[in-house]
């Protein structure tokens, strides 16, 4: 069934996706692909704080399914790349801090998906590349989040190689945020994402949607949607309940969703 390819798991404010296809790499074959659209799609309507994208098995995901690719025509070729963009895009757009829980091998498209996510905890026993130039298709998407979240020399350096590099170096050219031994790796990303589920969502969403939509833009046209949105931020209800506690020395209780702030006065 389709439901298995991805498991879906509430746990109190978080959301746990997992990729359940592990005799298959994890790969990000049409039908997987259609899941997770799916799936990012209802995430806002399931009071979802914080969402952990998981695997099973030793790969994170290898990437786009090969034997598609190369029995697909033009049409069915424009239909599998379209439908990863808009999963990209969705997990981008989400409220929610989205945090990849990196296990294994994180190769091509696979590795674009864990790139995608706004934080990246991952075992010692990770590795990412874009290895595609080795059989002739150049990891171009792969590229969109690598180099927005790289110096842009080391990401070419994995575009044009196709080399892996090991969990250490992608934290050290910021890849990756935190790498941790495997035995921790679950525990510690949960603890991290319950320690984000305890911020304020509404506060959350707009802080994830203003931080990328100023990234392209030049230094004073970034300081003119961040004032706009300090201005916004400032009038939320949980802002003023926030500021209140700071003063009064206590901790704040937050109210609503990400899609249900509160503007006071």
């Amino acid at each position: 069934m389709a439901q298995n390819l991805l498991l879906v798991e509430k746990s109190g404010p978080l959301v746990i996706l997992t990729l359940n296809q592990p005799e298959r790499r994890n790969a990000l074959s049409l039908a997987m692909l259609e899941r997770l659209q799916q799936v990012v799609h209802d995430i806002p309507c399931m009071d979802a704080r914080v969402v952990i994208l998981r695997a099973n098995g030793t790969v994170f995901s290898s990437g786009h399914d090969l034997k598609e690719l190369a029995s697909a025509d033009s049409t069915a070729r424009e239909e599998i790349f379209a439908l990863c963009t808009r999963v990209m895009e969705g997990i981008r757009h989400l409220p929610a801090p989205v945090i990849a829980q990196v296990q294994g091998l994180a190769t091509a498209a696979g590795c674009q998906l864990a790139a995608t996510c706004d934080l990246i905890v991952a075992s010692t026993e990770a590795a990412f590349a874009t290895p595609g130039v080795k059989i002739g298709l150049f990891c171009s998407t792969p590229a969109v989040p690598l180099c927005r979240n790289m110096p842009p020399r080391k990401a070419l350096e994995m575009l044009l190689t196709g080399e892996a590099i090991s969990a250490a170096e992608a934290e050290r050219w910021g890849l990756v945020n935190r790498v941790v031994p495997p035995d921790q790796l679950e525990s510690e990303t949960v603890r991290w994402a319950r320690s984000l589920a305890e911020r304020a969502p509404d506060v959350l969403a707009l802080g994830k949607r203003i931080y990328y939509e100023q990234l392209p833009l030049d230094v004073a046209g970034a300081y003119a949607l961040a004032q706009s949105a300090m201005v916004e931020n400032a009038g939320y209800a949980n802002a003023k309940e926030g500021m209140r506690a700071f003063l009064e020395k206590r901790q704040p209780v937050w109210n609503g969703s990400a899609a249900g702030k509160q503007v006071v006065g």
